[in-house]
Formats: C-alpha cells, sequence, structure tokens
C-alpha cells in the first residue's frame, strides 16, 4: 500500500500558501503520478506537502499547469469542474467508518462532504463550518476565461479536528497513528480534462470515490 509521511507543523503562524517558504519549506513532497482514463493529453505535475498541529491537518497543494480555469465562486459549488485539488480522508484507519472529500479550485473555492459511504447519504458541511477552515491561494478567485499558458498555481487549507469530529470519530495524531487518504487533481470541464491520482485507483472509469484503494497517511513528530 502506498504512504506519505504527515509531518509535523510546529509554526502555524506563518501558515500561507507560499511553496518555499514557512511553515511549508522543510516538509517532504508527494506527487500525483497516477491516473483514471486513458493518460490524459495534458498531465498536469501535480505535488502536495501535509502536515499537522494539536489542533488541525493541513496541507498545500502546488500545480504547474495549463488550461487554467475558475468559475465556481460559492461553497459547495461544482469545482471539480474547474482547475482542482482533492483530498479523500479517512480520520483513522478504517475508510468503511465513512469519509471526508475537500475539493478546491484554484481560486480557493471548496466543496467538503462528509461520506458515510460512497455517494451515498452524503453531508454537506455548511458555508458556517467551512469558514472555520484557514484558506491561501495564488490566483485570483475568478479565472475565467481560460488560461493556455504554462503557469504555476497553489492552494493551501488548515482543516480543524473539531470540524471533522461533528461527522465521525477522528482518531487525533500520535505516534504510530494511522489515517487512509488520497489526493487528486481534476478539471473536468477545461479544455484538457484529467483525473489523476497519488494512490492509484483500478477503475475502468474516473471515480475518486473508492475508499478501498486509499493509501495511508502516517503521522510523525
Amino acid at each position: 500500500m502506498i504512504h506519505c509521511t504527515v509531518a509535523h507543523l510546529s509554526d502555524t503562524t506563518s501558515f500561507g500558501s507560499d511553496w518555499d517558504a514557512p511553515p511549508w519549506h522543510d516538509h517532504p513532497t508527494q506527487r500525483l503520478l497516477h491516473h483514471m482514463g486513458p493518460r490524459p493529453q495534458h498531465f498536469p505535475e501535480t505535488e502536495f506537502k501535509i502536515a499537522h498541529d494539536p489542533e488541525a491537518i493541513s496541507l498545500i497543494f502546488r500545480v504547474k499547469d495549463r488550461y487554467v480555469r475558475a468559475v465556481a465562486t460559492r461553497h459547495g459549488d461544482p469545482v471539480y469542474q474547474d482547475s482542482c485539488v482533492e483530498f479523500f480522508f479517512t480520520p483513522g484507519p478504517d475508510p468503511s467508518m465513512g469519509y471526508f472529500n475537500l475539493e478546491m479550485n484554484c481560486g480557493g473555492s471548496m466543496l467538503f462532504h462528509f461520506q458515510p459511504k460512497p455517494r451515498e447519504n452524503q453531508i454537506d458541511l455548511s458555508v458556517i463550518e467551512g469558514k472555520n477552515i484557514l484558506i491561501s491561494h495564488t490566483l485570483p478567485t475568478i479565472v475565467n476565461p481560460e488560461l493556455s499558458a504554462p503557469l504555476t498555481w497553489s492552494v493551501a487549507y488548515r482543516i480543524p479536528f473539531a470540524v471533522l469530529a461533528r461527522y465521525c470519530p477522528v482518531t487525533l495524531p500520535a505516534p504510530n497513528v494511522i489515517w487512509r487518504g488520497n489526493f487528486h487533481k481534476c478539471a473536468d470541464l477545461s479544455s484538457h480534462p484529467h483525473w489523476l491520482t497519488w494512490a492509484p485507483i483500478n477503475s475502468p472509469k474516473p471515480n475518486f470515490h473508492l475508499p478501498q484503494f486509499f493509501g495511508q497517511l502516517n503521522f510523525v513528530f
């Protein structure tokens, strides 16, 4: 099973979306090397770093991209149709307990659900809860028309454990604690759609809602 290290975030006061600046500069980098469906003509180089502190889990994505768009602006809009990165995760070792999918376009707009079972009885996290998530992004909220020239963009966010605990049990980070999850990049309605993943998914059609293929997230201190 593929696995990644969830580093310890010692400083949250400088939180932002600058990949090379604190608190991100010295954390390990992971890349999305797999795809769903036929190999896309446009395969953007997508990297992420993930870290934890006593109150939250935080991520930053960096994408070296083209054909970039962002038209979704409201909480819960279909951001996956834009240039989008996604974090699907179970806050513990067993995906059968349910999982979250947090999807964010390059302009920082977010869709956030809890899935008790894949695509069944999903729960939309409210706008109020969404405001408890700290977000930083390098591009404007709206990118329209699509930008075809090469560019690099980043988004970062910090999810409080208290938000997650309203929907399912949360195994808080500690030595030897494991969560399960996957990381994705997509752009369904761009001129060059693609569906990239960190952990490989064995499915004939693009479908990120397959928690049985989640990788392992290992916390370190």
